[in-house]
């Protein structure tokens, strides 16, 4: 039985549904709650499953993480506990029991019978493998940007999530910000004029290591080749760990990966974007790092044509955020951050128009209302693929030294097989 059936089942028939009192204050009755598991238990993954729990309606019924306790990058005792052990307790006292169960091994969550829902906040080399395990068991996903690690896994996701008819939110929470959207309804309505295209600011890479460089054994409690999982057993350090992952390309994808989900997002919301893509993409001043640590870039640009001649620009050297820019006028927007040419477009009051952009009620909010409705989210799986997919044909550009012909409805680069095969790599370790 699916799982979105399981719940309707419940609610028509009234079977198996106890008559006690929730365990929280006003909490939804059961036939009503969705069960979630969490998996990652780093500073993302417990503050976006704290963000769940935080309504009534959403049970914390699992957790999961490879390492039981620790503190991130910082010294041991400093900041936030986090792991295996904090999230558990987390969810217990939200709960008011004992009951949340804590797995080292996601596949152990998954095989549970009573799961709705679960997030995924692990690093990025294991976004596709659990996503696509949690999906083919019918399970609805809210899965942190970006969707997937390597381009390849990103059209499996996507196309999964329709084979499955399944819920899917890509945890790039600008969509369900009123300033992102109000930035979009301005572009779209046309105050713009012409536009010419836009340009996406994202931060510089690592330019030195951030942490300890000793190599030394992983420390107690961590099961280190999980946590490598599919991706290459570099040798431990904490400079390529907690938080510091992504300046290897093993694990990450750098800052422009990192932050492409976000403002690439944005950008191809605005201008229509959303189910396509560019059809030339050309890497400029890639600049890689000066450490051997990492071996992702610092600085970079990433030139794209899209279908209509618009030209996407997205690069270290920008401000940052979501620049559009037209003949009539341009609009800037970042977190918390609203800048354009015309003030009047500013105003609280100014309404931008008819065309109206999907109302969320919040990032968390709208994947469960979703989840219960079967509607389609703010941020669903194939505009989180289109929207990095520049950002993965940058990384063959910068590789190879040339630009690179794309077909946005195929998915495939054209006259260039060398190209096609290093795009679609998939070099994935025994685990």
């Amino acid at each position: 039985m699916k799982k979105a059936s399981r719940r309707h089942f419940l609610i028509q028939s009234g079977i198996g549904i106890p008559s006690i009192l929730a365990y929280r204050t006003g909490c939804a009755a059961p036939s009503e709650r969705i069960n979630m598991g969490f998996i990652g238990m780093g500073n993302r993954g417990i503050g976006v499953m704290e963000a769940f729990l935080k309504h009534e309606d959403v049970q914390g019924v699992a957790i999961c993480d490879v390492h039981d306790l620790h503190y991130r990058d910082r010294d041991w005792g400093e900041g936030r506990a986090l792991g295996r052990d904090p999230g558990k307790a987390l969810v217990d006292k939200i709960n008011g029991n004992n009951d949340c169960v804590a797995y080292s091994d996601y596949r152990k969550l998954l095989e549970r019978d009573d799961l709705d829902a679960v997030m995924v906040a692990t690093p990025d080399h294991w976004h596709y493998h659990i996503t696509l395990e949690a999906l083919k068991r019918g399970i609805d996903v809210y899965c942190e940007k970006p969707v997937t690690h390597l381009f390849a896994e990103g059209q499996d996701i996507y196309r999964e999530v329709a084979k499955q008819n399944a819920i899917f939110q890509v945890g790039s929470q600008q969509r369900s910000d009123p300033l992102f959207r109000k930035a979009v309804e301005i572009v779209r309505n046309g105050h713009l004029g012409e536009l010419s295209g836009f340009e996406v600011g994202l931060p510089t890479g690592y330019t030195e290591p951030l942490g300890d460089t000793k190599i030394t054994e992983p420390p107690k409690g961590l099961d280190y080749d999980m946590w490598c999982g599919p991706g290459e057993k570099l040798p431990y350090m904490r400079a390529r760990h907690h938080r510091l992952w992504r300046g290897h390309s093993e694990y990450g994808g750098g800052n422009l990966m990192d932050f492409i989900g976000h403002h690439n997002d944005i950008a191809h919301w605005g201008m229509g974007y959303e189910a396509t893509g560019p059809v030339e993409v050309k890497t400029r001043r890639w600049t890689p790092s000066k450490t051997e640590v990492y071996n992702t870039p610092v600085d970079y640009e990433i030139r794209s044509v899209y279908p209509d001649g618009k030209i996407g620009l997205i690069s270290s050297m920008y401000s940052g955020g979501a620049k559009w820019i037209g003949k009539d006028g341009w609009i800037r927007v970042n977190r918390g951050k609203l800048e354009a040419s015309n003030e009047a477009w500013l105003k609280t009051d100014f309404d931008p128009g008819n065309w109206k952009a999907y109302r969320s009620p919040g990032h968390q909010r709208n994947f469960i209302d979703c989840v219960k409705s079967r509607k389609e989210t703010v941020a669903p799986a194939e505009n989180g693929h289109r929207c990095i997919t520049p950002g993965h044909l940058g990384w063959v550009s910068a590789k190879l030294g040339r630009g690179i012909k794309w077909d946005p409805e195929k998915e495939v680069i054209i006259g260039d097989d060398e190209a096609q095969q290093e795009l679609m790599k998939r070099n994935y370790r025994e685990w």
